[in-house]
């Protein structure tokens, strides 16, 4: 019996001790931090190129070998390149005041050319403005890529009042931002003029170079016929975005305008490298694209710079 026991008592304190061990294992696995998570900040800086040739048309089938990449005159390597027909978010900033009373069809017509032309998917939205800044799609829908629910929008417009054009290129800015799609653009159809908004023309001029999106304007005032607006204002926007600015003299030019625009930006490059000046200053970025390609005349287009992150700026 005393040796029935002792075996007991050693099979037991051999249980205890393989049961200590198999605590011991989930506690230490307990206390083990989670797969680490190593957080990073990407300073890859990602330009939306087009290319003419000297007859103004878009060219497509570039490569990665025909770009040169400048940074305050310093080269750069190019990290990311991409000529794919992607979806794009889009927002059309079109003027409604008074100066637009007689000008509803056109509105309608040129929005429309432009999102016929446009990728099936891209992510489009309306800012519409006199001397108050509105979004045209209900809320909660901040894109659609519905054309019925477009032309809807654009045809329930009344025009009146004064013009908030600062404003609204500031909200459509902000708002594209909201967007997953890599590349943005913002329209603006105006006259250029501004008599109501809360910001200067020079804080929309800083909100453009801070931002990605790429930025056109077509203007609605004709020259000809002693129209008014300001051209000037209407030109820096589109050179500071990297996009163009466009002066049609009729509906039919108007058309021609917005359609042209939605196949540049389909046949766009987009490039991307990482800046050899790591410097975390909040200075200005000049940037210069150059295209080489033997026996052709090609001009690069696209934003003159960007803003470096500042030390304060997060992670």
């Amino acid at each position: 019996m005393a040796v029935y026991r002792e075996t007991q008592m050693r099979k037991w304190i051999a249980w205890c001790v393989v049961l200590a061990g198999m605590l011991g294992g989930l506690t230490i696995a307990a206390q083990e931090p989670a797969t680490p998570v190593f957080k990073s900040r990407s300073d890859i800086v990602q330009l939306h190129v087009n290319v003419f040739d000297n007859k103004s048309d878009a060219v497509p089938e570039l490569t990665k070998d025909n770009f040169l990449i400048f940074e305050d005159g310093r080269n750069q390597e190019i990290s990311f390149f991409s000529s794919e027909d992607v979806p794009v978010a889009v927002g059309l900033v079109i003027d409604n005041s008074s100066s637009m009373i007689a000008k509803g069809r056109l509105v309608v017509a040129g929005a429309m050319a432009f999102a016929d032309s446009s990728h099936p998917e891209d992510e489009l939205f309306t800012v519409h403005f006199n001397e108050h800044v509105r979004f045209g799609l209900p809320s909660g829908q901040p894109f659609t890529s519905s054309r019925p629910v477009l032309r809807s929008v654009l045809a329930g417009l009344r025009a009146g009042g004064q013009t908030a054009l600062y404003d609204a290129v500031i909200e459509a800015l902000d708002h594209v931002e909201l967007s997953s799609e890599q590349k943005h653009v913002i329209v603006v159809l105006t006259d250029g003029d501004d008599n109501a908004s809360q910001h200067t023309k020079d804080e929309m001029f800083d909100r453009a170079a801070e931002s990605d999106a790429i930025v056109y304007t077509v203007a609605t005032n004709e020259p000809r016929f002693g129209g008014k607006g300001d051209p000037g204002t209407l030109r820096k926007l589109a050179q500071i975005g990297g996009g163009e600015a466009y002066f049609p003299r009729s509906e039919a030019d108007t058309v021609a305008a917005f359609t042209e625009i939605a196949e540049n930006i389909r046949r766009g490059y987009s490039i991307g490298y990482i800046p050899t000046n790591t410097a975390r200053d909040g200075g200005y970025r000049k940037i210069k694209v150059m295209v080489r390609a033997p026996g052709r005349r090609l001009t690069a287009r696209c934003r003159d710079g960007y803003r470096a992150p500042s030390a304060t700026s997060s992670q």
